[in-house]
Parts: structure tokens; sequence; C-alpha cells
């Protein structure tokens, strides 16, 4: 039995599908065209924190490569970006985001995105019942749209996840200043070109400041029987 087959016996609770099927397409597309291995060296010694996911933005032993060059120049039309990583042991919905521009991920171990879309939100709810799962095997690199819900990965395995992330730089950073809110979705900015709903369990966050918009289940990512 394949992982992914396992997984999605395992989490019937989720629409669940491969990376590679015809419903990705919708979210997202995987990218071919690059050669990400000079970001492996450095993945390889970043360590899986035992509580809470760790994100680093920026990592300028990963900015300082050709690969950067190549996707900032081309894949981001000339704008600046970072890249950076997201390690940990998450394996529960707890919020989504969006920018107003593609992200890409490359999985460096084998993980789950749980995502959705823009459209979906209705005066700043979204139902947790629209998310959808997709398993992304280790190695895989895939773009985000601009219209994707998306979070911190979950993970497959006891071990946890590890994903790069590359986005226009400053995504991600702290507001330099209080927004006047002119419109719904102002509620939703959390961060420089971050716009997050978080789930009311996640606490952490709420207390943070991030605006409790998704009802119903925050979903859960089983990767054996034991963590049912």
């Amino acid at each position: 039995m394949s992982d992914f087959t396992r997984l999605k016996e395992l989490n019937p609770h989720v629409p669940f599908f491969h990376i590679e099927d015809q419903k990705f397409k919708g979210y997202g597309k995987i990218i071919e065209n690059y050669d990400f291995k000079d970001l492996h060296p450095f993945m390889e010694q970043t360590v899986i924190p035992a509580e809470g996911n760790v994100y680093v933005a920026s990592v300028p032993v990963m900015e300082n490569t050709k690969l950067k060059e190549a996707i900032q120049s081309a894949f981001y039309g000339g704008m600046p970006i970072e890249i950076g990583y997201c390690n940990g042991p998450n394996s529960t919905l707890n919020g989504l985001e969006y920018h107003k521009s593609s992200e890409i991920n490359i999985a460096i171990t084998d993980l789950v995105l749980l995502l959705g879309r823009v459209q979906d939100i209705n005066q700043n709810r979204y139902d947790s019942k629209n998310v959808e799962a997709f398993f992304i095997p280790k190695g895989t690199a895939i773009e985000i749209y601009a219209t994707t819900l998306h979070f911190g990965p979950c993970k497959v395995n006891p071990d946890g996840f590890k994903a790069v992330v590359i986005l226009p730089t400053g995504t991600n950073d702290p507001l330099e200043e209080e927004v006047v809110k002119r419109t719904e979705e102002d509620e939703l900015l959390f961060m420089k070109n971050k716009w997050l709903l978080v789930h009311p369990e996640r606490e952490v966050l709420v207390n943070r400041g991030a605006y409790p918009g998704i009802i119903g289940e925050n979903i859960q990512i089983l990767y054996d029987s034991s963590s049912i």
C-alpha cells in the first residue's frame, strides 16, 4: 500500500487527493523547470521542533544561490523574493491565510497541505467543510496561487515535516503601522502581504490578534491508527 493510499484511508473526514490529481489545478501547479537541489544541504541541517511549527522567512544561505536569481527574474518577474522554511510537528488546520502573490513550497519531507479558496470566504467567515487535503511527496515543488487559502503543512509521520517557502520579500513581516480598516477584508490583514483567518480553538493566534473566522471542525490529519 502506498503512503498516499494509507493516508487517504485514514482520513475519510476530509476530501483527500494526491498533488498530481486534476483537483489541484484550481489551487496551483507542480513546478518542474527549476533545480532546487542547492537548497537541500541547508534544509538537512535544520531541526523539527518537538512542539509548534518554526517559520523562518529569509535564510541568507539559501538566498545566496543561482536558484534565487532564476526564481526572482523569471517566476516572479523581477520582483525581489525571500527564501525560508517551515518545519514542525503540526497535524491540524488551525488557520488559513492568503497572499496577494503566489507562493512556492518545496516538500523536503512528505507532507499534506489543507487548501481552500478565497472565493468561499463570506463576511469574513470560512467553513472548514470546504477544505481539501493534498498529499505532497518528498522532493515536489509547487506553486500556490494567490487565491488559494493555505497554512502550515501537516505531518504524515511522527517525526514531523520540513518545507521550503518562497515568497515576495517582506511577506509575513510585522506591519509597520496600524491599517485604517475600510473593508471587511482589512480585518483579516495580520502581517505584510498576509491575510489570515484562524480557528477559535487556536487561542495562541487569536490572542495575537488573528481573526477567528473559521467555522466548523478544526481538521486533523491522521498518519497512523495510533493518532486517531
